[in-house]
């Protein structure tokens, strides 16, 4: 009996195709957020359209809107569903080592040379790319199964100067929780804790009244 290993390029398109992402019919939706920074509240209204435009309403503090839009925009960027073939056609795929926890290393040649991935149970539980000159690493401890695909639910993340290695800013901890609105998954609430210099500051953004939009006539 011959057993036929799945090359590395399989390997990793099947767990990149088990995330979660909504369809093209997400309609969008509106939700009520409440942001606490360390001993801050901020209330407001954040709005993501049905093409994944997001916009904060109902908050005047300056820092605090920026910090909601960027959650807003993070959420929604990391939902669109694209094809593999339109993300990673240029990219070449190699096994690297299997670590203790049995996660296999996807290195990545081609386009994003440098960039390493790992996967496990038909998940990517550790991301390691350059973006926007930075590399960024991010390690998934657990996650949600939602039945069409996974959510990560709590993991970490750390940026390095690419040249150097050096560590830049804190290391991050997150943690997601999500609440099935009609037919799809949208996140409730998100605790980020980051450590600086030996000292933690906490960021939680909570959504809640989530109500899907009108689908927009065509």
């Amino acid at each position: 009996m011959t057993i036929t290993k799945l090359s590395a390029q399989e390997l990793f398109r099947a767990a990149y195709e088990n995330r979660y992402t909504w369809d093209k019919s997400f309609p969008g939706y509106s939700a009520d957020i409440t942001y606490k920074y360390d001993d801050q509240l901020f209330t407001g209204q954040v709005v993501i359209d049905a093409n994944l435009k997001a916009e904060v309403l109902g908050v005047e503090d300056e820092q605090a809107k920026k910090a909601i839009h960027g959650q807003a925009w993070e959420i929604a960027i990391h939902r669109v569903r694209r094809s593999f073939e339109d993300t990673h056609s240029e990219n070449k795929f190699s096994y690297g080592d299997t670590d203790e926890t049995g996660a296999t290393e996807i290195l990545v040649g081609g386009k994003s040379e440098g960039d390493k991935y790992k996967v496990r149970n038909n998940e990517v539980c550790h991301v390691h790319r350059l973006i926007h000159g930075t590399f960024v690493t991010i390690n998934t401890f657990s996650s949600h199964d939602t039945g069409a695909g996974y959510l990560s639910h709590t993991y970490d993340s750390v940026y390095h100067d690419p040249k150097t290695g050096q560590q830049k800013g804190g290391r991050s901890e997150f943690t997601d929780e999500y609440e099935k609105v009609g037919a799809y998954f949208v996140l409730n609430r998100r605790e980020i804790r980051t450590q600086t210099d030996g000292k933690i500051s906490t960021q939680e953004f909570v959504f809640s009244n989530i109500q899907l939009l009108s689908p927009v006539a065509v």
